[in-house]
Parts: structure tokens; sequence; C-alpha cells
């Protein structure tokens, strides 16, 4: 099912998410809503929040693969990349942001089984950018040079 995703402005956003404890069939239920409604967006990732749920699970879909992560927590980062990000919960801006280059993470999968991943690049600023939504914290609360998208 399409879930309506929520834009800057709702206060689901700034939460900080709580823990998912159960691994049942609501939790399949909302990731793979999730994941119809990121695929209709047209999305790198989209994290619980954005569709109005304040429960630590997001999902990123980037070259590397489609990934579920519940309860993701990071084990290290390394290096530096500077560049524009935009958000499907901030419509039609984007702004430069500085993350790490390469992160190290542990999370569950829908199972609740531990898992670990290593991400590079683009897939690193996408992990990074959904887990920040995690603890209420948006794209633009660090971006540089926020514009419209169409702007040059």
């Amino acid at each position: 099912m399409i879930r309506e995703i929520v834009q800057v402005g709702d206060p689901v956003l700034r939460q900080k998410c709580e823990p998912v404890v159960k691994f049942d069939k609501d939790l399949c239920t909302l990731l793979d809503d999730m994941r119809d409604t990121l695929k209709k967006a047209e999305g790198a990732g989209l994290a619980a929040p954005q569709v109005g749920v304040p429960v630590r699970a997001v999902l990123v879909d980037v070259d590397e693969g489609f990934f579920e992560l519940i309860n993701p927590v990071f084990v290290w980062q390394k290096g530096e990349q500077y560049g524009y990000e935009g958000c499907l919960s901030v419509r039609g801006k984007a702004g430069k942001v500085l993350r790490p280059d390469k992160v190290k993470i542990v999370y569950s999968d829908r199972r609740g089984n531990r898992l670990s991943l290593v991400a590079r690049g683009f897939f690193a600023r996408a992990v990074c950018h959904e887990l920040d939504h995690l603890d209420g914290v948006l794209y633009t609360d660090k971006a540089d040079d926020v514009r419209d998208e169409d702007e040059d």
C-alpha cells in the first residue's frame, strides 16, 4: 500500500524514534508499504517517520541493492564527501551536505537477525541521510546552499 510521505513542518519528522521491539506482521506490513511508497516516489531511501511512524526503521534503494535497516547503529565512519542531497519530505529543494565517505553499521532485518554492512560513496550518503531521520534531523539542518532543485 502506498503511504503518504509527510512533509517538512510535520512534528513526526523532528521526533527521536523509538527502537523496534516486535518483529511481527505489523513491522512486515510497514516495511512492505514503505517499499511500495519508495518505489512510487523514485527515491534512494525512506525512513519510517517519513510515513508518520516514529520507529527506527529505514529503507535504502541504491545500485548496491535494496536494504531494510531496523534499529541501525553506526560502528564507524571514515573519510568525507561533500555533495547535493534532496529529500522526499523536503520536496523541490537540494543542498550540499558533508557526509562520511565510508560507514559501517549494524542493524536487524525484518526477522530480528543482527547483520552489518559497509557502505561507500552514494550508498554511505543515503544511509547517513536516512539514519538522521531516526533522530529527527533533516538534511537541511546540515546543508549549505539549500536551493530549489531547478536552480543552477
